[in-house]
């Protein structure tokens, strides 16, 4: 079965298995939502919580209310106002427009724990947008600004990872991944892109415990589903491979998870 699987198999990245290289990535998806609070002046956050909100709700509207936020202020409070710009225009499939505002962000608000989420979300959209060596310079910055923050620089190292894979630098994501690991070893993803990486590497033994510790994290997530069963497939292992690609229908029955996984299983069929 691994000569009907391969050619598809092939076809993926480190980010997701239904979706290239530098897929829309998870700082963008999952962490602004966290990073909604600017150090400094209270009366900034409230308004930048506010403005967060607006631009998951309605980009447009966020854009115009940012754009307006940045031409009146000055220092942290129009970095607070670039980051919500910055979020806005992310949301609006704005990448590079979005990278330059957060940049802008980071070089204006406080150093610290700030500038290494701007740095982080930078870097986030220049992999949006296929800028790997921009996305590269601009996590390896962040990195060095999170130092003490093990969420921070984990999801960076994460991040780190799938911009080094893009240009071609496997060695150095897989070390990447390793900090990713150490660092937050609960995060599901971090051992899910190592399996991944692992597993396009052609080190199936190493993929199948980095996938084992991903779905010991998360055993519903659909995403490590697909990838336990490439791996599984990839080994012989038809059943255990159908099994995993069946549970990916179950958790995620529609959307491009549950096409590749109904795309696997019609070739396993065969």
């Amino acid at each position: 079965m691994l000569s009907i699987l391969a050619p598809l198999i092939m076809q993926v990245g480190i980010g997701t298995m239904a979706t290239p290289v530098s897929p829309v990535p998870p700082e963008l998806e999952n962490r602004m939502r966290r990073n909604t609070q600017l150090p400094g002046r209270a009366e900034t956050q409230p308004a930048i919580a506010s403005c967060l909100s607006l631009a998951d709700r309605d980009p447009d509207r966020a854009r115009d209310f940012a754009s307006e936020w940045v031409s009146r202020t000055d220092g942290e409070q129009r970095a607070a106002g670039r980051h919500c710009l910055g979020v806005a225009q992310g949301n609006a499939g704005a990448w590079g427009d979005a990278a330059a505002s957060f940049l802008a962000a980071r070089d204006e608000g406080p150093a610290g724990a700030f500038a290494a989420r701007m740095g982080a979300l930078a870097g986030s959209a220049f992999l949006a947008e296929g800028r790997a060596a921009d996305a590269l310079a601009a996590l390896d910055r962040a990195e060095a600004a999170a130092a003490g923050d093990a969420e921070l620089t984990g999801g960076i190292a994460m991040d780190r990872a799938t911009a080094l894979v893009a240009l071609g630098r496997p060695d150095e994501a897989s070390a990447a991944l390793a900090a990713a690991r150490e660092e937050v070893p609960g995060n599901a993803h971090a051992w899910l892109l190592s399996a991944t990486l692992a597993r396009r590497q052609g080190d199936l033994v190493a993929a199948q415990g980095f996938v084992e510790r991903a779905a010991a994290i998360d055993a519903r997530d659909p995403e490590i589903g697909l990838e336990a069963g490439v791996i599984a497939a990839l080994g012989g292992r038809d059943d255990a491979a159908r099994r995993s690609f069946e549970s990916v229908l179950l958790a995620a029955p529609e959307g491009p998870l549950a096409d590749a996984a109904t795309t696997y299983l019609e070739q396993l069929a065969r």
